[in-house]
């Protein structure tokens, strides 16, 4: 862990974070119930193209002591990415903050991940300045980073993942590349900033957006160092290997033979793509590539494969939000004033 002293100065000063809503949680509500109600047209739109018979079948022989194993797998991730979190407060020099409130402002981010816009990781932000007045502009640079290595620990997991399908160790030196290219920019000023400034000489939006790019790096910079790099990749690769782990203790749960290789295959591919597609939580998108893989790569049945995505997203993404409500509970009660307007 990095001591006190090595970090003389604050992280060079960030970019003003984007304003989080200061809504009440009613409104907030309402938008999560407004997504769930969408989750739950896309599921039975999935559920009628499996087979309701078929699909009623699968689950009246599911093993439910495995969903039980995957919400604690999921939680795992959660406790993982929150030790990720508390070294980059310390990196940053942010102290004073009790650890049970650090880690409850940690999973009250995870109430706005669903919703559009996907602005639950700058709530965490909002959270910390109303509860310990730590500036938004000071911890948001943690935001970024965390999204990096979460991206990275991502794509070594499906390279990983990979080499279990023929043809995938092309893959698994595909994803090593990009995984090594990744450090590289990350770890040299000199090409990001290059980069930068391609992205300044391109038309249309590059101008404007080009300015953005430059002050994010600088506030990351010191979040970025290659010393400061490696634990938390580590701690994110671990984290989404549990949560790869989730599915394959389902699928084990539906009598499906997937390997723990293939299943973190399945679940980092998909969950990369809901990511890359703008829309809530990856909904339909993180679904339709997870199915689509188990049932041509991992030749699972049409109908656990749909019972497998369903159950593993309700362990995931879902039952994070409700974690994450209960974290945001917990908090107000703590600090009366949070969210108050």
């Amino acid at each position: 862990m990095v001591e006190p002293t090595e970090i003389a100065e604050p992280a060079p000063a960030a970019p003003a974070a984007p304003a989080a809503p200061k809504a009440s949680l009613r409104k907030t509500t309402r938008k999560v119930v407004a997504v769930m109600l969408l989750a739950v047209a896309v599921y039975l739109v999935f559920a009628v193209v499996s087979g309701l018979n078929k699909l009623a079948g699968a689950l009246s022989t599911f093993a439910w002591w495995t969903f039980a194993a995957a919400l604690a797998l999921a939680f795992g991730n959660y406790v993982l990415r929150f030790f990720k979190w508390q070294y980059y407060l310390r990196v940053l020099n942010i102290r004073g903050i009790p650890a049970s409130d650090s880690f409850l402002t940690f999973l009250s981010g995870f109430v706005l991940s669903v919703t559009p816009g996907k602005v639950g990781e700058v709530f965490k932000s909002l959270v910390l300045y109303e509860t310990h007045q730590v500036p938004a502009a000071r911890s948001a640079p943690i935001v970024v980073a965390e999204r990096l290595t979460d991206l990275i620990g991502v794509i070594a997991l499906i390279a990983l993942g990979s080499t279990k399908f023929q043809g995938g160790l092309v893959w698994a030196g595909a994803g090593s590349v990009l995984v090594g290219g990744l450090l590289v920019v990350i770890a040299s000023r000199r090409i990001s900033m290059w980069l930068v400034a391609v992205v300044e000489w391109l038309p249309g939006p590059g101008k404007r957006l080009a300015p953005k790019l430059r002050e994010a790096y600088e506030s990351l910079y010191a979040l970025t160092r290659p010393t400061h790099l490696v634990l938390p990749t580590l701690l994110s690769t671990a984290a989404w290997f549990l949560e790869c782990m989730a599915l394959w203790v389902i699928l084990y749960g539906f009598h499906q033979s997937a390997s723990v290789l293939g299943a973190s295959f399945f679940y980092a591919t998909s969950t990369l793509a809901g990511a890359l597609i703008p829309v809530p939580g990856g909904l339909g998108v993180t679904e339709t590539v997870m199915r689509t893989l188990m049932r041509q790569l991992g030749s699972v049945e049409a109908a656990a494969a749909t019972g497998a995505m369903l159950l593993v997203r309700f362990a995931t993404l879902w039952f994070a939000v409700i974690v994450g409500f209960a974290a945001l509970s917990i908090l107000r009660k703590r600090h009366p004033k949070l969210l108050a307007d």
